[in-house]
């Protein structure tokens, strides 16, 4: 699981002004697959789903209480899965979709929330979020990902949150709280593995990329020796649900053998029975029912001629 803040900028990620430049770009991709008959996702939050582009737009801008002109008045989040955890999250897009909403509802933002170390919960947290289908410059079959526009302010408008800061968890100063990236995605890639169920291998994990990245020899070195622990114990325990799958096929075909050699023993037993009663069972017309036919008796003719 990918998760990344895109640097403010001057051009569609330029968070000191209006969100309506993001907001427009958010729904570029919605124009395209319309004109093509294709299932399109509106904005959404915490609690609802389909919500209008001005909508968004006149929240996130109006939340600005106390803010400068030169401060950020909102940040981007992006989202993207793998495509072997897009296929744990459903089999088509609506459903992935569907999932991705779900994922962000109940683990990115309480995560996001908690991360600030202000007793915050998701409902404090002003956020929406709009999911795309596509993208650039990739060969990936499956592509889908999410959009997220985090207003600075939380709901009641009074408190600065960013999750660009690099406080952590401070209790001294005029910053108080801060914001822990890493655990955040720590979190988030924990939660989704338990959300649907999906079986994370070590290189896959941010564990394995952030070390491998910025970790030091030693731990660089012990990184790599799970995962060949990892590999090996895969390999295993594939091999044990190949083992048992063949045992299962072989028993089928046994007891599929058995049932057609019974059914043969049956049949070819009745035929020898019928054989047999057939045998001892008289056929119809045999000479033994028939009465026995009486002989005639034949009347002599009387001799021709004179009698002396």
């Amino acid at each position: 699981m990918n998760i990344d803040f895109p640097p403010p900028s001057k051009g569609t990620y330029n968070n000191v002004g209006s969100s309506r430049r993001l907001c427009n770009y958010l729904e570029h991709e919605d124009l395209e697959r319309m004109e093509q008959g294709i299932y399109t996702e509106g904005f959404f939050n915490l609690t609802d789903d389909n919500i209008y582009k001005s909508h968004v737009i006149k929240d996130i801008d109006s939340n600005i209480g106390q803010l400068l002109k030169t401060d950020a008045k909102f940040y981007a989040i992006h989202i993207s899965p793998s495509e072997q955890e897009l296929r744990a999250m459903g089999s088509t897009e609506q459903e992935q979709a569907e999932a991705m909403k779900r994922y962000i509802r109940e683990v990115v933002i309480p995560e996001y929330a908690k991360n600030f170390n202000k007793g915050l919960s998701a409902e404090n947290i002003k956020f929406y979020g709009k999911i795309h289908f596509d993208r650039d410059m990739s060969n990936n079959e499956l592509n889908m990902h999410c959009h997220l526009i985090v207003s600075r302010k939380d709901q009641s408008n009074k408190k600065k949150l960013s999750p660009l800061t690099n406080h952590k968890n401070t209790k001294k100063g005029a910053i108080k709280g801060g914001f822990d990236r890493k655990n955040l995605f720590q979190q988030a890639e924990k939660e989704f593995d338990n959300l649907f169920s999906y079986n994370r291998p070590l290189n896959k994990s941010f564990e394995y990329y952030n070390t491998m990245k910025n970790g030091t020899i030693s731990e660089q070195l012990k990184m790599q020796e799970r995962q060949i622990a990892d590999e090996r114990k895969n390999i295993q325990e594939n091999q044990q649900v190949a083992s048992f799958e063949n045992k299962f096929a072989y028993k089928q075909e046994d007891d599929l053998s058995n049932k057609i050699e019974d059914k043969q023993y049956s049949t070819s037993s009745d035929l020898g029975l019928s054989s047999v009663l057939g045998l001892l069972t008289p056929e119809a017309g045999n000479s033994e029912d028939k009465p026995i036919p009486k002989k005639k008796k034949i009347k002599k003719k009387p001799k021709q001629g004179f009698r002396q």
